[in-house]
């Protein structure tokens, strides 16, 4: 299994996993406009030998008080799913991030399953949004966060979710 940076040859691939993995079109038509209107940052495939791709995550722009991405959606085939491969991707993407210079990542999500990768929706409860809640969690890239209070905001393809 590798992760790599998605080509534009697996464009269609990414949108048939994403359907298969949320049972649904949205969060697919949500990668692709995310991509029209350039705001996909990072996005990256998990590949099986065979080269099928399994697996795909995508962080996006946002608007915050620092240098931040959004992490959304998060797929996997589901005959795959619940053996790492969301963990490998994520994981993946966040040290991509870091590496990249951002300061945070936001994610909408499960805290249980989020708080794994150290996402806290304590430190994201000084933000405006119009996400703000329990869900809302936020993940410090370079230590502590440059600031605890502003506005964020997901790119706008969000809200046609």
């Amino acid at each position: 299994m590798i992760v790599r940076p998605e080509h534009p040859a697996d464009i269609p691939a990414i949108t048939l996993l994403t359907e298969q993995a949320f049972g649904r079109p949205d969060e697919a038509r949500l990668i692709l406009r995310l991509r029209a209107d350039g705001d996909a940052v990072l996005s990256l495939v998990a590949e099986d030998e065979g080269g099928a791709l399994l697996g795909h995550v995508l962080f996006s722009a946002m608007a915050a008080p620092f240098r931040a991405l959004g992490l959304a959606p998060v797929s996997v085939v589901p005959a795959r799913q619940r053996q790492g491969l969301g963990r490998m991707l994520i994981e993946q993407g966040i040290a991509e991030a870091r590496a990249a210079g951002y300061e945070a990542t936001f994610v909408l999500g499960d805290p249980a399953y989020y708080g794994r990768f150290g996402f806290r929706a304590d430190l994201a409860a000084g933000f405006g949004s119009p996400y703000a809640g329990p869900y809302l969690m936020v993940l410090p890239l370079k230590g502590e966060l440059p600031a605890r209070t502003g506005k964020v905001e997901y790119a706008p393809a969000f809200a046609g979710l």
